[in-house]
């Protein structure tokens, strides 16, 4: 007896978390560390900008070598690579500007255009930019390359807001935070693109975790509280940590409840 083609087959599983209040907690989480770790890193622990970046970039190639080999979401991998990923985004704006002197404005330009270039991409080779068919490796390729460059631009707007244009670092914030509101209600008054809507927020949510980390953890003098970015960086990877806990047994008690289901 010959079965269907489809008859065996393991049904594709998406390899990236599902949109959820928790997700956006943890990004916001992760985007806000990687802005106040980066500092600590290099300046801190004195490595220096261009040492800083060698080592964190090695650091994030094993943590995506270890995110691909899953071949489905697993939260540990998946968040450790969206934190590592955060921090190198930043440390690449840092270096564009620190130490080749490129203006803020044109960091933010050039991110601007490499992100829509992915996008297009993207889109033609595989017809959709959706979050919720990251089935193949060629789309991971796609995601993953998309959130680097909405971090480093993310962190050349949110630093072009508040130190170039002098709006200081909880107005930047506030003024991020607004825009993702009206993409909010956008979407959900609204029926904005989900794809467009989220890409938005995403990009959007670094300056505004980046902004509230440097409010934190600058010094008076600079506009911030001055927590210090040990002190910050610990509290938020505290949180990412317990969130990831969660999130681990959480999926874990929905599989188990799924198999429980098949079973009956």
């Amino acid at each position: 007896m010959l079965l269907p083609a489809t008859q065996g087959v393991a049904p594709a599983v998406n390899r990236v978390p599902n949109v959820t209040a928790d997700f956006w907690l943890i990004k916001l989480m992760a985007v806000t560390m990687g802005e106040t770790a980066a500092d600590y890193l290099a300046v801190n622990l004195g490595l220096g900008l261009t040492a800083t970046s060698l080592i964190m970039t090695g650091i994030l190639i094993v943590a995506l070598i270890l995110q691909f080999a899953q071949k489905r979401y697993v939260p540990w991998a998946y968040w450790l690579a969206v934190v590592l990923i955060s921090v190198v985004g930043t440390l690449i704006t840092d270096n564009l500007v620190d130490n080749f002197g490129v203006r803020l404005e044109t960091t933010t330009i050039a991110f601007s255009v490499a992100l829509a270039a992915t996008f297009a991409l993207w889109y033609a080779s595989e017809r959709t930019l959706s979050i919720h068919t990251i089935f193949t490796t060629k789309r991971e390729i796609f995601y993953w390359l998309a959130i680097l460059l909405t971090f480093s631009l993310g962190t050349a707007a949110g630093d072009l807001v508040a130190e170039t244009f002098d709006m200081g670092y909880l107005t930047t914030g506030l003024m991020f935070g607004g825009v993702i509101a009206l993409i909010a209600l956008a979407y959900y008054g609204f029926k904005l693109n989900g794809i467009l809507a989220f890409w938005l927020a995403y990009i959007l949510t670094r300056p505004l975790g980046a902004s509230f980390g440097d409010l934190l953890s600058q010094p008076p003098e600079y506009g911030g509280l001055g927590f210090g970015t040990t002190f910050t960086s610990l509290i938020f990877l505290g949180c990412i940590i317990a969130l990831v806990v969660y999130m681990t047994l959480k999926r874990a008690s929905d599989e188990a409840d799924a198999i429980l289901l098949e079973t009956e």
